[in-house]
């Protein structure tokens, strides 16, 4: 496999996650319209954004690959034709589909566009992958339950023409490759149409039946058990691994995350990447490149099943995030020696902040004085998306992430 063939692919939620993900090195986007994706939750695309978002990717190089991989049902086949159309209009790269009879209808309606298999279709053979190349397919995203072996035997059986996706980092699902039914039992939620409620990550506790009302915790727990609970993927320390394998795109999970997640984990595999090809033979990530996952709001993080059957891919105290790390400002200019910024959360003058710039070790600043938009010397900078500055030599790009540590 050649280096330049592995792929960073990034999600984007909305134009804001969408920036963030091409600002912080992106080979590709992954997005959703307000249909046929399976994040129903955010904000998403319409089709003047679309092409907005297609047409900025394509200065800068970067692919937009569009997401129709929900399992429509019966009434909502006759919308399609008119949302293929307006992918090709937009000029996306790809559609990203997991059911077969959309997939017959992509190639009727747009027998140019290319073709990915979505997870959701749970692609864990070669025997499936080549079916699926002979149908059309350009690429397949493998299901996470394979391990690295397996893929590595897809890839030897399969034409060297089809590309292999992988999920890298973010949510596991507990279910085959997503395909959920639980959250349909419980609140009438789709997991298969993108709105899935994720009762996997709920609490529950045991009720015997002769004793109503009565629920004992599972474990010794006041707070119940969380017998369902997947911790987060997460392989930014196994770059070279992938590649071995015959992984050609890494696949962030995320689209209903924040920009700041998107930024900061995007730039993460960025540097991942670029380091790799730095010394493909002997790859050992930095620390401060490794510690960059831990400044987004994330669970505990495993290896998912890339090496064989996990042990402790489960976590039973709470299903709540770690969060270590707050984005207090986002850079939009720098000039004459002066920082212009829009406020994200809270903060004072005198605290230590830590600005991260795209494919750059972050900068420590303590931020002794701020200026509101007037000039005027301020205390804190503590109103919502309120405009203010600070002295710095540095030269930092719009679009630059301000954090500040939390604990």
């Amino acid at each position: 496999m050649q280096l330049n063939n592995l792929e960073v692919l990034a999600p984007a939620g909305d134009e804001e996650r969408f920036n963030a993900a091409i600002d912080y090195g992106a080979d590709a986007v992954y997005l959703g319209r307000k249909q046929f994706g399976m994040r129903a939750s955010p904000m998403n695309f319409d089709y003047e954004q679309l092409c907005s978002a297609v047409q900025t990717a394509h200065d800068r190089n970067i692919k937009v690959y569009l997401t129709c991989n929900t399992l429509p049902r019966n009434n909502e086949i006759p919308l399609f034709e008119q949302f293929v159309k307006e992918a090709v209009d937009a000029k996306v790269d790809a559609l990203i589909v997991a059911d077969i009879g959309l997939l017959s209808l992509i190639k009727k309606y747009a027998p140019d566009m290319e073709i990915h298999i979505s997870t959701q279709t749970g692609i864990v053979n070669y025997v499936t992958a080549r079916e699926l190349y002979n149908m059309g397919a350009k690429r397949v995203v493998l299901a996470r339950e394979l391990s690295l072996d397996e893929i590595a035997e897809i890839r030897a059986k399969t034409s060297s023409d089809l590309d292999i996706e992988t999920f890298v980092h973010g949510a596991m699902c507990v279910s085959f490759s997503g395909r959920c039914l639980l959250s349909q039992y419980l609140v009438n939620r789709d997991a298969n149409r993108g709105e899935c409620a994720q009762p996997c990550r709920w609490g529950y506790h045991l009720m015997e039946e002769k004793r109503p009302n009565e629920f004992f915790p599972v474990f010794e727990d006041e707070k119940g058990t969380y017998i369902l609970n997947s911790k987060d993927m997460c392989m930014i320390e196994h770059i070279d691994k992938l590649a071995k394998a015959g992984v050609t795109s890494l696949k962030i999970e995320g689209r209903a995350k924040s920009a700041y997640y998107v930024a900061v984990v995007t730039n993460a595999y960025r540097m991942a990447v670029d380091h790799y090809y730095k010394a493909p033979d002997n790859f050992v990530l930095p620390d401060w490149i490794r510690d960059e996952v831990y400044k987004v709001s994330h669970r505990k993080y495993c290896n998912g099943f890339f090496f064989g059957v996990p042990e402790e891919s489960q976590y039973y105290e709470n299903s709540g995030y770690i969060r270590n790390y707050d984005v207090v400002a986002v850079v939009e200019s720098c000039e004459n020696g002066t920082v212009y910024c829009t406020q994200r959360n809270r903060f004072f003058a005198g605290d230590k902040v830590e600005i991260l710039a795209p494919s750059q070790k972050p900068a420590e600043l303590v931020l002794d004085k701020l200026y509101d938009e007037n000039g005027e010397e301020i205390e804190t900078a503590n109103h919502a998306m309120m405009k203010f500055s600070f002295r710095s030599d540095l030269v930092f790009p719009k679009g630059t992430v301000i954090r500040k540590e939390t604990t």
